[in-house]
């Protein structure tokens, strides 16, 4: 997705305003090893989220970001750079997590709409598919995110 456009300063997309092929680019976030061990610590304890030598003594040879730590900050960036009128509101989904986030790693989505389709029942709304490629530093994908979402259309 590299020809990915930045967000702009404009007013929150409708169902109308979007079409196939549409894409977003988030700002950037640097992950430190404080904020991944302070979101282990709450949702994720395990020992190669904890602390650095129980990340080298696991497969993964070091301290590493929960997956849904970068969940999470993909969900912030996602939320800036897609601006949805009524917010993000996901009817379905499926992530999955191709590489490890470590320590200093910087962090940015890109989001295309690969799906468009009106609702049958509910004329004030659709449902939107966005892929979106959270990268590293490196443009390295760390994680993929295939949502369906419900937008709403337009006020007349």
């Amino acid at each position: 997705m590299s020809d990915a456009i930045p967000p702009a300063d404009k007013g929150p997309l409708y169902f109308d305003d979007l079409h196939v092929g549409q894409r977003f680019v988030g700002r950037k976030h640097q992950i430190d090893a404080d904020q991944i061990k302070a979101f282990a610590r709450q949702f994720d304890p395990q020992p190669f989220h904890l602390d650095e030598e129980g990340g080298r003594q696991s497969m993964f040879g070091g301290l590493v970001a929960s997956g849904w730590h970068t969940g999470a900050i993909s969900m912030r960036l996602m939320v800036e750079a897609v601006p949805i009128a009524g917010g993000l509101i996901g009817a379905s989904g499926e992530m999955r997590w191709t590489k490890p986030v470590r320590p200093g790693d910087t962090l940015h989505v890109e989001s295309e709409i690969v799906e468009i389709r009106p609702s049958r029942s509910r004329p004030d709304r659709g449902r939107v598919t966005v892929r979106t490629e959270t990268r590293n530093q490196a443009g390295e994908i760390v994680q993929i995110l295939s949502a369906q979402l419900v937008v709403p259309r337009r006020p007349a």
